[in-house]
């Protein structure tokens, strides 16, 4: 492992180094008013995301979008798909410190915050050479909440054979070092690499892993990391969830039931290729997701984190019509529960189904935001399915209501010519062309109640100048997109 920076930092307050879980992150074990944090619009850019009736209260914020100059760093641009996220206090002066993955562009972007949330400076971390893959979702590890870190455990999924990045988020700039991949952790088509809170499971290390891959035989998994040593990312066994009756078909679960799960091991996960852990997950009748694109679990401390939500995103026919057999089409949330005294046992049940009312209820679930006692649901409906009634949307779950309700939609203002003529050269009319990327709960980290971000991949939002925005010499990187992190205020927890 490479060092933790925590080493030259003596004696820091325990919330000096809190973190925000990339899906999302509320931990209320401590509490850090900061009165200089002035939450206001630092972004040249418009918010390009709309609060939905029930919801006007809502505050939403441009923070950071491509079009930034920010002072301390004029050249540095804010690239495309900004995706998994983390925040934390910057141990070396005043001020925040935010990590985002750029999906497309297979990098890593540090962008340092003032007292007041300001962003005065960015660089890469990682760039296009140094990541090799996709990277989509993330989690940033801490010692306060998951036992061990800084950490940021960026999953790849450019294809079957991607592997996890883990980057110390306070280290050196080494953008092109692919040394800190973690074999252990598996090779597939990766969205998400999630540690468990460390109350879950005292003494252990447990990292739950989204396998999204849908275009191949044994691929859409669960899978779970498990080491015996807190912080250890090289030495434990690789897992895939499965049905104790051994039914591998995902439809074959239904609503209102839950299911005996256990975790399977996967032999000699390390040295294995993607395709031969796939293989495996046939072999050992593992359940068959249709693409788990996320994983989160719930805040509030006491064990609550051995409830356990992720999605799988759905498939369709190419007629974007007719379901895959086998194969949640529209989208599903599952709900994991896993068992106290045995990582590798747990109930299984649907907390939300997009078949219930297709097309009106969620569309392609893809990033997950878990907080005490709501699931915040974000689509990646580009999917186009021709019966979609819906630009993509941000869902409020509540655990106890069971209550579904759509809170923010993207704000394409299609009829405003203008705004079209920057966001929407190419004209497209097609419902659910732009995606989010993860939203986390930053309240305590900035002393401000009920406070989230929310990144945006505004697809249809193309310029020149945002093209190869980390120097990197990628040649399969060819996006120009611009890219956005918002402020939300008033979301509940």
């Amino acid at each position: 492992m490479y060092p933790n920076r925590y080493a030259f930092v003596p004696k820091l307050p325990a919330l000096l180094l809190l973190a925000l879980l990339g899906a999302c992150n509320d931990s209320e074990t401590e509490s850090n008013p900061t009165s200089e944090v002035e939450l206001k619009a630092h972004s040249v850019n418009p918010a390009l995301v709309k609060a939905l009736p029930g919801f006007e209260s809502l505050e939403i914020l441009p923070l950071i979008s491509s079009d930034d100059v920010l002072p301390e760093s004029p050249n540095f641009i804010f690239g495309a798909q900004p995706d998994g996220s983390g925040l934390l206090k910057n141990p070396n002066g005043e001020g925040y410190i935010l990590i985002n993955n750029h999906e497309i562009m297979f990098s890593v972007s540090r962008v340092y915050l003032d007292k007041t949330f300001k962003p005065t400076k960015g660089e890469y971390i990682l760039d296009g050479d140094g990541g090799n893959f996709r990277l989509c979702s993330a989690t940033l590890a801490t010692p306060e909440e998951h036992g061990f870190g800084p950490m940021f455990l960026t999953a790849g999924e450019t294809d079957g054979e991607s592997m996890v990045h883990a980057l110390d988020p306070l280290g050196a700039v080494n953008k092109k070092d692919r040394t800190r991949m973690k074999p252990a952790l598996g090779k597939g088509s990766m969205e998400n690499a999630v540690p468990l809170p460390k109350d879950a499971f005292p003494g252990k290390t447990v990292i739950l892993i989204g396998e999204d891959e849908s275009s191949r035989v044994g691929a859409g998994q669960l899978i779970a990391y498990v080491s015996n040593t807190v912080g250890d990312l090289d030495n434990g066994k690789l897992y895939v969830l499965k049905r104790t009756s051994a039914d591998p078909i995902e439809t074959s679960m239904v609503a209102g039931q839950q299911y005996d799960v256990e975790f399977v091991e996967i032999e000699n996960a390390k040295t294995l290729t993607g395709a031969q852990i796939a293989a495996q997950t046939v072999a050992k009748s593992a359940i068959q997701f249709a693409r788990v694109e996320d994983v989160d679990y719930r805040k509030g401390g006491n064990g609550a984190g051995r409830e356990v939500y992720f999605t799988a995103t759905g498939v369709s026919q190419s007629d974007k019509v007719t379901p895959v057999t086998g194969f949640t089409m529209w989208g599903r949330v599952y709900k994991l529960t896993m068992q106290a005294d045995n990582v590798l046992k747990g109930k299984l049940e649907i907390a939300v189904d997009g078949a219930t009312d297709p097309g009106n209820s969620i569309v392609n679930p893809d990033n997950l935001c878990v907080t005490r006692d709501f699931v915040y649901v974000q689509e990646d409906g580009d999917s186009y399915y021709t019966n979609n009634k819906h630009d993509g949307r941000v869902w409020q779950y509540g655990m106890s209501s069971k209550q579904l309700k759509p809170m923010l939609e993207m704000n394409h203002r299609r009829t405003d010519a203008t705004f079209n003529a920057k966001y929407n050269k190419s004209n497209d009319q097609r419902l659910s062309s732009w995606e989010y990327g993860a939203m986390q709960d930053i309240s305590d980290l900035v002393g401000v109640p009920n406070t989230f971000l929310l990144n945006l991949h505004p697809h249809t939002w193309q310029d020149d100048k945002f093209l190869n925005a980390d120097g990197s010499a990628e040649t399969r990187n060819k996006n120009k997109e611009g890219g956005q992190v918002v402020i939300v205020r008033g979301v509940q927890r």
